[in-house]
């Protein structure tokens, strides 16, 4: 225990002699990165059995402005996401799908940050935080070449037969990583950041797990896999403001 709590200390004191000093800093820049997608549902009820996967690969791009109070990064974006997928389900009686994608998506992001000054050019940090996605639109276009817009349900319907709302396609990331500020002249300065991000369920999914509910009559079904994914971001901002640490 006295060894756990001198480690502490001396991680703390560390932190207080690198850590910068306090300062407001806004800029912008572009964000590229990918999301990965691998899901798999097995539901078992009433003599049904029902297996469903899914599975895509998206690039991102797209830009960015941040406002930074040292210790916290808002994060406002644009981004759009070209994709491919291949969805598959044996035993519910509900299509098989394969194709490629597109989808637009305006956010906000909030992440901590501990920066370090290395020297009097460059300061590192590590970052946690969360961003959250509003769904523009959401479009595929099948393996038979029929496109459509994923946010007005069709082909696609709740198990009530309702079309998903374009809110369905909202989702939330946790993300972490770190970056570094390299100071160019004065106050300007460039970032680069490396994030990986890991996505809660949306609503869209989980209409999906009440239909598989439904059709199983399997009140408890299995499901596992993640959708995640690295990105970069590359910015220049100003300092506003600056205290140095005393």
């Amino acid at each position: 225990m006295k060894k756990t709590i001198c480690a502490a200390v001396l991680v703390l004191a560390a932190a207080a002699a690198f850590a910068e000093g306090f300062s407001l800093s806004a800029g912008g820049g572009a964000v590229l990165g990918g999301t990965f997608t691998r899901y798999t549902l097995e539901a078992r009820g009433g003599g049904t059995a029902i297996t469903a996967t899914q599975s895509m690969n998206q690039f991102n791009y797209g830009l960015f402005a941040f406002f930074d109070a040292t210790y916290g990064v808002l994060g406002l974006f644009w981004q759009n996401g070209a994709n491919t997928f291949d969805d598959r389900i044996e035993g519910g009686g509900g299509p098989d799908m394969s194709g490629n994608g597109w989808e637009t998506v305006v956010g906000v992001s909030l992440l901590g940050r501990w920066p370090f000054r290395m020297n009097e050019r460059l300061a590192v940090f590590p970052m946690l935080g969360i961003e959250y996605h509003v769904a523009l639109n959401s479009r595929r276009t099948d393996e038979f070449g029929e496109v459509y817009d994923r946010t007005s349900g069709f082909p696609e319907a709740d198990r009530h037969g309702d079309p998903f709302l374009r809110s369905d396609f909202d989702s939330l990331f946790v993300k972490l990583g770190g970056g570094a500020d390299i100071n160019v002249r004065g106050d300007f300065f460039f970032r680069g950041e490396l994030l990986y991000g890991f996505r809660l369920m949306t609503g869209y999914e989980r209409k999906n797990l009440d239909m598989i509910r439904h059709l199983s009559g399997d009140s408890s079904p299995r499901l596992g896999g993640l959708t995640s994914g690295p990105s970069v971001r590359l910015s220049a901002g100003l300092r506003l403001f600056t205290r140095e640490r005393p």
